[in-house]
C-alpha cells in the first residue's frame, strides 16, 4: 500500500463510514432487476473467474455464482460484506467476499477472467489508481466491465441536488466523471486493446410515492443518510424538499408508486 497523505486517509475513512451507514443490503433489493439486466448482458461463461469490485451485498455476485461463475467480491463496507456472506451461506454458494479497497486490490496480477464493478469503483477517491488496479488484476485478453452513473442521468442529478446542500470533498474528483466517455477513454488507456462504451437505462420502481422514497433513501442509502446527518433541521427540510421535487418531476408512475430510469455508462475494456 502506498503512503497515503493524512488528509486522503481521513477522506477514505469518511467514505467507508458513508457506505456503512444505513442498510445497503435492504436498499439494494429494489435494484435487483437492473443488476440482473446488467449481469445477463455480460454473458459470463460458467467456470470463469470473476472479481466484483464494490460488490455491496452481492447484487451481481450471488446470481453469477448461481450460474456457475467462480466469484470473488470486495467492498469497503464491512457490513455489506457480512450481508453478502450470509446470503451466499443461505444458498450454499461458494463465493468469497472480502473487505477491500478498489485502489489497492489484494490479488496477484492477472488473477481474474473478468473484473466487474456495478456502480461501485466509481466512488473511490483516486480514479487513476482504480483504473490501474482493475486492469492489473485482469488476465491478458480478459474483460474489465463497469457501469457508472452519468452526470446527465437521474442519479447524477440526485447527487448534484445533494451537493448543493452538502458540498462534496475538494480532495476527490466527482464520481460522475466515470460516466463521461472522454474521461473514461483517458483513464482506461494503458494496457487496453479494445474499449466499448454504451449508455443504458437502469430501472427503479418503488411501491410508494416520492415523499416516501426520499425517506427510504435517508434511512437506508449511506450517501443520503450521511448528507441529512450533516445538516441542521432547516437544512434537512430544504434537502428533503429538493429531493422530493426531483423525484416527483421524474416519476413516470401514475398509480401512487415511484418509477424512473437512470442513465449509466457501460464500459467494456479488453486487457492487452
Amino acid at each position: 500500500m502506498d503512503n497515503i497523505p493524512p488528509e486522503m486517509e481521513s477522506l477514505k475513512a469518511r467514505l467507508k463510514a458513508t457506505w456503512m451507514a444505513g442498510d445497503y443490503g435492504h436498499f439494494a433489493k429494489y435494484l435487483a432487476p437492473g443488476a440482473l439486466d446488467f449481469l445477463t448482458r455480460l454473458d459470463i461463461a460458467p467456470g470463469s473467474s470473476m472479481l466484483d469490485v464494490g460488490c455491496g451485498a452481492g447484487q451481481i455476485a450471488i446470481p453469477a455464482a448461481r450460474a456457475g461463475v467462480r466469484v470473488t467480491g470486495v467492498d469497503i463496507a464491512a457490513n455489506s460484506i457480512e450481508q453478502a456472506r450470509a446470503r451466499a451461506k443461505a444458498e450454499a454458494l461458494d463465493v468469497r467476499f472480502d473487505e477491500g479497497d478498489a485502489e489497492a486490490l489484494a490479488f496477484e496480477d492477472g488473477s481474474f477472467d473478468i473484473v466487474v464493478s456495478l456502480i461501485g469503483a466509481m466512488f473511490a477517491p483516486r480514479p487513476e489508481r482504480v483504473a490501474a488496479e482493475l486492469v492489473r488484476v485482469c488476465r491478458p485478453a480478459g474483460r474489465i466491465v463497469m457501469a457508472n452513473w452519468t452526470p446527465e442521468g437521474f442519479v447524477g442529478q440526485m447527487f448534484k441536488t445533494i451537493g448543493k446542500h452538502v458540498p462534496p470533498s475538494p480532495l476527490m474528483p466527482s464520481p460522475l466523471l466515470w460516466g463521461n466517455e472522454t474521461v473514461v477513454r483517458e483513464r482506461l488507456n494503458d494496457g487496453i486493446t479494445e474499449l466499448k462504451l454504451s449508455k443504458h437505462l437502469y430501472p427503479f420502481h418503488y411501491p410508494f410515492p416520492p415523499s416516501e422514497v426520499v425517506e427510504f433513501y435517508r434511512t437506508y442509502y449511506g450517501p443520503t443518510n450521511r448528507a441529512f446527518a450533516a445538516l441542521d433541521a432547516a437544512g434537512q427540510t430544504a434537502l428533503r424538499h429538493d429531493l422530493e421535487q426531483l423525484w416527483t418531476q421524474q416519476n413516470r408512475a401514475t398509480d401512487g408508486t415511484t418509477r424512473y430510469e437512470a442513465e449509466y455508462l457501460e464500459v467494456i475494456a479488453v486487457r492487452g
